[in-house]
C-alpha cells in the first residue's frame, strides 16, 4: 500500500509516449549528451551489470526515446531507471556538463506515477517510506529490535536464511541494522547549545532521521564542535526528515511535505546558517528550490533556505577552527577518508573534510583506489537492490582495507552502515568514525576508542 504522503500510479494523461506534462526530462538537457561514454566507467550500476541501458548514457537514450514516443514507459524502462544509484559520479566525469542529476530527478516521479509495481515491491517501499523518514517511528520500533538482537533472534534468522528467501529487501534491512543501544531511545540534546567563548555565529543543526536514532553520538559531537568554535547551536526538537529518502525515489508529494516542514522549522529559529552532518541529507536540503519549484508560497522561501545550508565540514573549513587540536593516538595515525557520493559529486565537497582532518596532529591521510566509486548504499538502494549494492560494498571495503589505514572516516550514515556491514565480513576490519567525531575527540583531548 502506498503511504498517505506518496502518490500511487495514476492514469492521468501522458504525453510524448509515456511521460506526463508535469516536469518530464528536459529535451535540452538530454541533447547536451554527446554519447562520448566518459560516464561508463564511473557508473556503479554499469560496472556491476555491464549493460548499456544501466548506464547514464543508456538511460539518457531511453529518456529521449520515451519523450519522442519511440519507447514506452514500461516495466523494463522502469527497471533501468531503478538500477541507477543516483550517485552522480557521471556529472563529475562528464566533459559536456550534462545535468544527469536533473534528468534522473525528473524521471523518478514519472515512474512512480505511471509504473504499477508488483505487490511485494509496493509493500517494501511502503514500509521504507512510512518508517525511515520519521525518527519517532524509528525510535518506537527500537525497543522490539533491541530484544530481537539481545535474545539472539537476529543470529538465528541469518543462520536459517529464511528471510533472504522470503524477501531479499527485508533481509538487507535486517543485515544493515546496527546494534541498538540505550542512546537509540534518547533525544537529549538541548534546543540551544551556547557558544564557548566569543560567539561568532548562530547556526541551526539538522538532526537527520537514521542519524538521530542510530548515530546520536555523531549529532552530540557536531553540537560540541560547533559550540567549541564560537557557534550558538539551535536544535529545534520539532524538526523532521530532510526528505532525502522519498525525494531520491520519486515520492514527490511526501518529499514536498517534509521540505515545507523543515523550512518552517528553521525559519522560526532565525539562524545564520543551517548545518547538516549527513552528506545525503545535505544534498537534498540544497535542492529544496527544485523540490518546491511549483509551490508559490514556498518557492522563494526555499531559495532563501538553500542559501543558508552548509555541510558541517564545509562550514568549519569556511569559518575556520578556533579551538586547539590534540593528537588522537601516539605517533602517526593513518586515516582513510571515504568520499560520500552526495558530498563529492552532489555538493562538490572533497578538499574541506581532508583539510580539517589534516589539522589534527599526527593524522596522515591514505587515498583508496576508486575513491569516487559508490559504496552501494545510495539512500535505500541497498535495500531495494541488494545484489548490486552487495557487490559494490565488497569492492569499496576491499579498497579501503588495502590503504593500510588504521580507521575509516565516513561523513554519511548510510555509507557508514553499508561499509560496516561489509567490513565485518573481512579480516582486519577497521573502526569507523564520522570526521566530526574525530575533531571532537581531538578538541577534547580524548583518546580515540578502538585505536591503539
Amino acid at each position: 500500500m502506498p503511504t498517505p504522503e506518496s502518490a500511487p500510479p495514476t492514469s492521468a494523461p501522458t504525453v510524448a509516449g509515456g511521460f506526463d506534462a508535469q516536469h518530464p526530462p528536459d529535451p535540452k538537457l538530454i541533447d547536451a549528451c554527446v554519447h562520448c561514454g566518459f560516464c561508463l566507467t564511473t557508473c556503479p550500476s554499469y560496472r556491476v551489470l555491464g549493460t548499456e541501458m544501466d548506464s547514464p548514457r543508456g538511460r539518457i537514450y531511453l529518456m529521449d526515446a520515451i519523450n519522442t514516443g519511440e519507447a514506452p514507459l514500461s516495466a523494463t524502462s522502469a527497471q533501468h531507471f531503478d538500477s541507477c544509484l543516483g550517485c552522480l559520479a557521471c556529472t563529475t566525469a562528464c566533459p559536456s556538463g550534462v545535468q544527469y542529476d536533473q534528468l534522473i530527478a525528473a524521471v523518478r516521479p514519472q515512474v512512480e506515477r505511471h509504473h504499477e509495481r508488483s505487490l511485494p515491491e509496493r509493500l517494501v517501499r511502503s514500509l521504507i517510506f512510512s518508517l525511515f523518514p520519521y525518527p519517532t517511528r524509528l525510535r518506537a520500533i527500537a525497543g522490539p529490535l533491541y530484544l530481537y538482537q539481545k535474545l539472539g533472534l537476529s543470529a538465528l534468522v541469518k543462520q536459517t536464511g529464511l528471510l533472504a528467501k522470503l524477501s531479499p529487501s527485508l533481509a538487507a534491512m535486517e543485515t544493515l541494522l546496527p546494534p541498538i543501544t540505550a542512546e537509540s531511545f534518547q533525544d537529549d540534546l538541548p534546543e540551544l547549545v551556547p557558544a564557548v567563548g566569543q560567539k561568532r555565529y548562530r547556526v541551526g543543526m539538522v538532526l537527520g532521521c537514521v542519524q538521530r536514532v542510530f548515530f546520536s553520538d555523531v549529532n552530540a559531537a557536531t553540537a560540541r564542535v560547533l559550540s567549541a568554535n564560537g557557534c550558538d547551536v539551535v536544535i529545534p526538537h520539532r524538526q523532521g526528515c530532510c526528505s532525502a529518502l522519498p525525494a531520491h525515489q520519486g515520492q514527490e508529494a511526501q518529499a514536498q511535505t517534509l521540505a515545507r516542514q523543515m523550512i518552517d522549522c528553521f525559519e522560526a529559529a532565525e539562524v545564520d546558517f543551517v548545518v547538516i552532518n549527513a552528506a545525503g541529507c545535505g544534498h537534498t536540503l540544497k535542492e529544496y528550490h527544485h523540490i518546491l519549484q511549483d509551490d508559490p508560497e514556498y518557492r522563494d522561501r526555499a531559495q532563501a533556505f538553500v542559501a543558508k545550508v552548509r555541510d558541517v565540514q564545509e562550514f568549519l573549513a569556511q569559518v575556520g577552527l578556533t579551538t586547539p587540536l590534540h593528537p588522537l593516538a601516539e605517533g602517526k595515525l593513518p586515516i582513510v577518508y571515504q568520499d560520500a557520493c552526495h558530498l563529492l559529486h552532489g555538493q562538490k565537497i572533497s578538499l574541506q573534510p581532508r583539510q580539517l582532518l589534516k589539522q589534527i596532529p599526527g593524522v596522515t591521510l591514505r587515498e583508496p583506489i576508486d575513491a569516487a566509486l559508490c559504496c552501494g548504499s545510495a539512500g535505500v538502494y541497498n535495500m531495494l537492490n541488494p545484489e548490486v549494492a552487495t557487490e559494490l560494498g565488497q569492492m569499496k571495503v576491499k579498497h579501503l582495507l588495502n590503504t593500510g589505514a588504521a580507521l575509516v572516516a565516513s561523513p554519511n550514515p548510510g555509507c557508514s552502515l553499508q561499509i560496516q556491514q561489509h567490513m565485518a565480513q573481512q579480516d582486519g576490519a577497521l573502526p569507523l568514525f564520522h570526521p566530526i567525531e574525530l575533531l571532537d575527540f581531538s578538541m577534547r583531548g580524548v583518546p580515540l576508542p578502538l585505536v591503539k
